[in-house]
């Protein structure tokens, strides 16, 4: 298989695109759910129309345009026309509220904003008076009279076929290594979010080295569902459009499913919940059934003798796998329909006991490592070099260390040079000698493989001094088909608690089995037989956990933790500030008495 030449550019990707003749280069869902292709050809008159529309409006080099929208395939066109003509866009989250894209908005200095449906045009129009917005694109048709149409934007587009434009073509090219391609805002789990600015040679240099052990080309696939505001999501399309590979894109997440079976895609990139999420529903499905929980129990067992050899991206030769494998592995991979031959993880910790679950229903879940401030892949797992909780050997254009107190410190070309016009953040995120401070707490094993152990800020320390890093314990906990979200408190205290969302679904199908009645999801998390339920969990999570780490008290809480809500992250990462703000009665409970703790 001939590799791929570097890219210097996403330019360059581009090009490639334009070049590569390919008919079905995006899939994308018409009104009637039909999925639809667009070629190399339409990219590239679509990406040529729209340059036309903003150079018209006075859009010029290093001008900032906003993007407030789902996955669609116009978001990809808007991607690659902002940078065509020298700008840098600033994908925003389309669940901000009106305030916080307002913020961000003046924070860019955005003169134009492209949106994806009426919901976004409304919400962005109730404060566009406190922004510096002059344009307005709409995705989706028929578009109010203050915003412009896209599809009327890219009229008459498509008939051009193969003509090429040289004028348009050398606007292209002009693009360099240092010119800004996008100012991307952090999510703010620890504080108010900041713009990372990204260049065209810091992402490309990471599309150069990220997936060198993968044989990626165009007969492969992967919806694109993860949130293209979050740098994952974008990197991974980037891969697959450099390799001449097919992008479908999924605009809501509920979409998911219906899409893996009819896409059928070769490459999965998930946060760790899609996964969790995948073991829960495989897991609850088995509970409804005394015969299919056995078998499901026998198939783990036997796939945990041969998980390393399925980690390692091998087939097991045993005849009784290759049975189990018949009976239910190949259901689980049906999830995801059925053809996935790369599966990876990012974006937040996976949890070994996931990684161990899904090697042993034969499926190499392989983790990642990387942040938006490093374009994004800093470390990863793959078919050449893996090692089971681990994540991964470094890219071979990093150079990483750790720091006197074990943080991981890293430096590259990959590496982003400031935040958007915070000069003084540069000395809290660099030290002296140009190295960025990840905020991870690190170490490496004596192969080279990379482990991180917990977030810097987030680690606990208690009244004893103990420190305690919650994501292993909370990943525990979430490991239990009941348990959505978990988030454990006890800093500056004698002992260690934790706040428990469940699973609802599974909890209420439950409750239906074992005959417990609630009026309400606050009465259904306070019944006592739900309590003494997750109790036990409780439990048998602390039975592998040193004394000071145990959970000594749980609440079960009635809220379901969501992005929309407010604790989560777009990432799925816990946003702990408003979770102990919005918990703080149930945390002060806990420690009203802290004299009654026991083990102490």
């Amino acid at each position: 298989m001939t590799p791929v030449s570097p890219i210097s550019t996403i330019n360059d990707l581009f090009r490639r695109i334009a070049a590569a003749g390919n008919p079905r280069a995006i899939l994308f869902q018409d009104e009637a759910g039909q999925w639809r292709p667009i070629s190399s050809d339409q990219v590239y008159q679509r990406v040529r129309a729209l340059s036309k529309a903003f150079l018209g409006w006075g859009a010029k080099k290093g001008d900032r345009i906003a993007l407030i929208s789902e996955n669609r395939w116009e978001w990809a066109i808007t991607d690659f026309t902002v940078l065509a003509i020298g700008a840098a866009d600033v994908p925003i989250y389309p669940t901000l509220t009106a305030g916080q894209v307002a913020e961000l908005l003046r924070d860019a200095g955005c003169r134009i904003a492209v949106v994806s449906t009426r919901q976004q045009f409304d919400k962005l129009s109730s404060v566009r008076n406190q922004t510096p917005v002059e344009r307005i694109v709409m995705m989706d048709s028929p578009a109010p009279e203050e915003a412009v149409a896209f599809n009327h934007l890219l009229s008459g587009a498509d008939a051009r076929g193969a003509d090429r434009d040289p004028v348009f073509d050398a606007l292209v090219g002009a693009a360099e290594p240092k010119d800004i391609a996008t100012v991307i805002y952090t999510s703010g789990t620890t504080g108010e979010p900041k713009g990372v600015v990204l260049t065209h040679g810091n992402i490309a240099s990471n599309q150069n080295y990220a997936v060198t052990d993968f044989a990626f080309d165009s007969t492969d696939a992967c919806i694109s569902f993860l949130p293209l505001s979050h740098i994952t999501a974008r990197a991974l399309d980037y891969v697959m459009y450099n390799h001449g590979a097919q992008v479908a894109y999924c605009s809501q997440f509920d979409k998911l499913p219906q899409a893996m079976r009819e896409v059928r895609p070769t490459v999965i990139v998930g946060v760790p919940r899609v996964y969790e999420k995948i073991r829960q529903a495989v897991e609850a499905r088995a509970a409804q059934s005394p015969v299919k929980k056995r078998l499901l129990a026998a198939a783990i067992g036997l796939g945990a003798r041969h998980r390393d050899t399925v980690y390692s991206g091998h087939r097991p030769s045993s005849p009784l796998w290759n049975l189990a494998d018949k009976l239910v592995y190949s259901k689980v991979r049906e999830a995801f329909g059925g053809r996935v031959k790369i599966f990876i993880s990012g974006g937040a910790p996976l949890g070994l006991d996931t990684t161990r679950w899904f090697a042993a229903v034969g499926i190499a879940l392989w983790e990642g490592y990387g942040l938006t401030e490093t374009s994004p892949v800093i470390a990863l797992n793959s078919p050449i070099h893996q090692r089971m909780g681990s994540i991964g050997k470094p890219l071979a254009n990093v150079e990483l260390k750790l720091a006197a107190d074990g943080e991981l410190l890293v430096r590259g070309p990959s590496v982003f040079a400031s935040y958007w016009q915070k000069p003084e953040e540069n000395p809290k995120c660099f030290d002296a000698d140009g190295w960025f401070r990840t905020g991870d707490i690190a170490r490496f094993d004596e192969q080279g493989f990379l482990y991180i152990t917990d977030r810097k800020k987030e680690l606990l320390k208690t009244s004893g001094g103990k420190l305690v890093a919650p994501q292993p314990i909370e990943n525990k906990l979430k490991n239990h088909p009941l348990v959505a979200h978990a988030a454990l408190v006890g800093d500056k205290h004698k002992f260690i608690s934790a706040l428990l969302s469940p699973n609802f679904p599974a909890l209420e199908e439950w409750a239906r089995r074992e005959g417990v009645e609630a009026n309400s999801r606050a009465e259904l998390v306070s019944h006592s037989r739900v309590l003494a339920l997750y109790g036990e969990i409780v439990s048998q999570v602390n039975g592998g956990l040193a004394n000071f780490e145990t959970l000594k008290r749980f609440r079960v809480v009635a809220e379901e933790w969501t992005q929309e809500s407010g604790e989560l992250t777009p990432s799925m990462k816990l946003k702990r500030r408003v979770i102990t703000a919005q918990y703080a009665e149930a945390i002060d409970a806990f420690y009203a008495d802290e004299s009654t703790a026991r083990g102490e």
